[in-house]
């Protein structure tokens, strides 16, 4: 099993080119179910959540060939209809096949999904459309076995919460049904928004994209021909490097990258004091030798986002007083909370709050990710901390950063990747 290995290096200094989206590829991936020709996505990221969508779309009957961040994914010939444990288990995101799935063929079987321990996330919201738009749903030994012999019906939908992965399911599933739909209290991210861009240059026509209200015409079974698209940056990736600027205290430079998409991240850093040059398609981070501290709530888009909450919270310790940061959308989101105490952090938690008093050099050692987003807070925290730190499990890293100690080594950083 691999690990990385971190020390402090006085600054880091240069420039970070920023990979495609993971939150956006994999309901585009799912979405060339919906495809009556091949695919090509362009830009996508080389994480392990890619792998494993694509794994699936192969299990099912598709061809899909992967070359450097270009795919081209080919639907036409899918024959399986029933996602497996095997796969599913290891991320969440595989339910997104459900929904078109059960619009193209009227039937399909998807295992319970895995992925983060962050917290329950439970599917019932989709589950809940789908039956709104005229399925029958069975849970049976933990698969969702879903069948729509009539085809699905275009109705009116209001999410009880906002949920991205139920927004992107439901809306490819409205646009093979007859039918309009109308889904309310939808999700307003960046990559809801170029899943919906895409899908009506497609021939879906949807009405309201970027908005909490989105009317979907559906195509009444046509499947639809998308031509070639590049993901949307990974705004994600670009907030975690920022944050390595300015825990680190230095001048970094993302390339590739679209700063709109960073309001509420920007906002919270330059009230910790950083600047920025920003230009079309790159953010330069001007940090502030003395990092303010700060008050944060995670909320949904465009409000602050909670992958960025674990990032922000191991820049809080080298801050100069007491930040404060609520987590309103996971309940079991501070599992890093511990690792960066044993790093010597002064953080206490109460509930969904956590108080961190910065100030306090951290010291390297053993510490264990415990999901996507805490993996690159413990390495945050290394970059900063006295000694050698050792970050274990970071297969969970690897499910949504690309190359990120490459990338983190070519700005200066002492990080390496080593064998258990």
């Amino acid at each position: 099993m691999d690990y990385l290995q971190i020390k402090r290096v006085d600054s880091l200094n240069g420039n970070i080119k920023i990979s495609g989206a993971k939150n956006a590829s994999l309901p585009l991936i799912a979405m060339t179910i919906l495809a009556k020709n091949s695919v090509h996505i362009k830009n996508l990221p080389h994480v392990a959540d890619i792998n494993t969508l694509l794994k699936l779309l192969s299990n099912l009957g598709a061809k899909c060939d992967f070359q450097e961040d270009r795919v081209v994914v080919d639907t036409s010939a899918l024959a399986q209809t029933k996602a497996t444990y095997d796969i599913v288990k290891t991320m969440r995101a595989s339910i997104l096949v459900l929904g078109p799935i059960l619009a193209r063929f009227g039937h399909c079987e998807v295992s319970l999904p895995g992925g983060c321990a962050i917290g329950q996330r439970p599917v019932d919201l989709h589950l809940k459309a789908l039956e709104q738009m005229g399925a029958k749903i069975n849970i049976e030994a933990g698969y969702i076995q879903a069948t729509a012999p009539d085809g699905l019906k275009g109705c009116h939908i209001n999410f009880d919460k906002i949920t991205v992965t139920g927004t992107a399911n439901i809306v490819m599933a409205a646009s093979l049904a007859s039918g309009n739909t109308t889904l309310t209290n939808v999700a307003r991210e960046p990559e809801v928004v170029q899943l919906c861009e895409i899908l009506n240059a497609s021939g879906v026509k949807i009405e309201g994209i970027g908005t909490s209200v989105l009317t979907v015409h559906g195509t009444n079974g046509k499947l639809i021909d998308i031509e070639e698209f590049s993901v949307i940056p990974d705004r994600i990736e670009a907030g975690t490097y920022l944050c390595a600027g300015a825990i680190s205290r230095s001048e970094l430079t993302l390339t590739h990258v679209d700063a709109s998409h960073l309001d509420a991240v920007l906002a919270k850093l330059e009230e910790m004091g950083s600047t920025f040059t920003i230009t079309k398609d790159t953010i330069t981070i001007h940090p502030s030798e003395v990092i303010k501290p700060v008050k944060i709530v995670t909320q949904e888009y465009p409000a602050f986002p909670t992958d960025m909450q674990a990032q922000f919270l191991a820049l809080a310790t080298q801050a100069n007083g007491t930040s404060i940061i609520e987590e309103r959308l996971f309940e079991n989101r501070f599992m890093h909370v511990s690792e960066l105490q044993r790093m010597g952090a002064n953080i206490s938690l109460n509930g969904s709050v956590a108080t961190i008093n910065g100030g306090t050099q951290l010291s390297g050692t053993d510490v264990m990710a415990t999901d996507l987003r805490a993996s690159s807070a413990l390495v945050l925290a290394g970059l900063v901390a006295n000694g050698t730190t050792d970050v274990h499990r970071i297969y969970h890293l690897d499910r949504g950063y690309d190359a990120l100690e490459k990338k983190l080594e070519a700005v200066g950083a002492n990080v390496k990747r080593l064998k258990e």
